[in-house]
């Protein structure tokens, strides 16, 4: 089985973390260091079809916990800390549904585990448009892209995938092709129902519906023992948005 790509920063108990949808391991760099100057060994992992690991035409939650029990193996695992955010946070839901044993404890970053019909279509046809084998920089990957999304920060967070997979021709590090077409699956319910009984806790942005109070039902029904806590002034990108107050609630809980 192929093993995910990590980064590992830092020493102590071990920090999983899963990005969200297009994103990847880098996304967390500067959040990564801090936990790992406070005590944890952080592993910074790029989910399957995301980032520098391998890509698949096969992509669900139950698929991308069986690679973080894969990954847990083979560097030695026996449980971890495991923050996800977004379709990271669903797989971390599912991983802990799946193997309650190898978690210690888990953070949801702006995510409940119910379905959500897909919602990226815009972004997906923005991508899609962009003539990778016609440009030369960056800057005019963000021009095309701009035609198409004029929310500057999303644009920014995708052209970080952005790389020159030879001289003088881009690409997009994470699997566009196959992932346009696993919209659906990406929505998906996350756990199934399970009953997953260790400490849990869901941060959520005060500017994002992601997680609604409605919500909160359902998530104690599947983690009895959940917190949930609310970032100020963010939105769906809690982390980015607000690091200092995300830093600060996760680093308490971890620590708690």
């Amino acid at each position: 089985m192929e093993i995910l790509h990590s980064k590992i920063l830092g020493s102590g108990q071990p920090l999983c973390i899963l990005h969200g949808f297009l994103g990847m391991a880098d996304n967390w760099k500067s959040l990564g260091n801090r936990y790992a100057t406070s005590g944890f060994e952080v592993h910074l992992i790029d989910q399957r079809n995301h980032g520098r690991s391998f890509w698949s035409e096969d992509f669900n939650y139950s698929l991308m916990a069986q690679d973080l029990k894969a990954y847990q193996d083979y560097h030695g695992i026996q449980s971890a800390n495991i923050l996800g955010h977004s379709m990271g946070g669903k797989t971390a839901m599912q991983f802990a549904c799946d193997f309650p044993e190898r978690v210690e404890k888990l953070l949801i970053a702006d995510i409940a585990p119910k379905y959500y019909p897909p919602h990226h279509q815009q972004i997906i046809d923005a991508l899609l448009k962009v003539p990778l084998e016609e440009l030369s920089s960056r800057g005019e990957a963000d021009k095309q892209l701009a035609l198409h999304l004029s929310d500057w920060g999303i644009r920014q967070f995708l052209l970080k995938s952005l790389y020159w997979m030879e001289p003088g021709k881009l690409g997009f590090r994470f699997n566009l092709q196959v992932l346009r077409h696993k919209m659906e699956e990406i929505g998906e319910e996350a756990g199934g129902g399970c009953l997953f009984g260790s400490q849990s806790l869901f941060v959520r942005g005060d500017r994002s519906e992601y997680i609604a109070d409605a919500d909160i039902p359902m998530i104690r029904m599947y983690f009895p023992d959940a917190e949930v806590e609310t970032i100020d002034k963010a939105g769906h990108w809690l982390h980015a948005e607000n690091p200092e107050q995300f830093f600060q609630v996760t680093q308490k809980f971890l620590n708690s």
